[in-house]
């Protein structure tokens, strides 16, 4: 009887062991068909966005649907920024601007552009305010000039390869909410 346990002993353990190997061999398979399919399925999806980031395929692609969308009835987007303080060039003492202002935007994907671009569009217009001196900025002229400066400035971030005049970007107009210079 000890000798009729040990073979059929021997006997169940091979068994297992084959199957122990195909179990293997069938998950690796399917590890593997499953990782090849993942990687299908990202390279597919982010396809797209590979030719939206080409500068002028993306363009054209969004011109004709830009003017599609510009209709004269429809009423405009307005973006806020926050506040802008930045001292001015001295001109016989210390001066200081405080600026406060929204921008029209062409759709309302521009405005989830903005607080994308908003480190380098804060910085760039920190730069500009602060270079300017307070004689410039009193007159009317002076802050309409402002305004045209800041617009050619944020549709240069936002829109670097149009070939346009920067005044044709995404931005449409700067208007000041507030505007204050001590």
């Amino acid at each position: 009887m000890a000798k009729d346990a040990k073979p059929s002993a021997n006997g169940s353990e091979a068994a297992p062991a084959r199957n122990s190997k195909k179990l293997i061999i069938v998950s690796l398979v399917v590890a593997v068909l499953a990782l090849g399919a993942l990687s299908a399925f990202l390279l597919f999806r982010h396809a797209p966005e590979a030719d939206e980031e080409d500068g002028e395929v993306a363009v054209e692609k969004t011109r004709p649907a830009k003017k599609k969308k510009a209709d004269k009835g429809a009423p405009p987007i307005y973006v806020a920024l926050d506040a802008f303080t930045v001292n001015l060039v001295p001109e016989g003492g210390d001066r200081f601007l405080q600026l406060i202002l929204s921008v029209e935007v062409e759709d309302s994907q521009i405005g989830d552009q903005l607080k994308l671009y908003m480190p380098k569009l804060r910085n760039d217009l920190t730069l500009l305010l602060s270079s300017k001196k307070p004689s410039e900025l009193v007159t009317k002229e002076g802050k309409e000039q402002l305004a045209r400066e800041i617009l050619e400035q944020m549709n240069g971030v936002l829109d670097p390869g149009s070939k346009a005049k920067k005044r044709d970007g995404p931005i449409r107009e700067v208007l000041f909410t507030s505007f204050i210079i001590q």
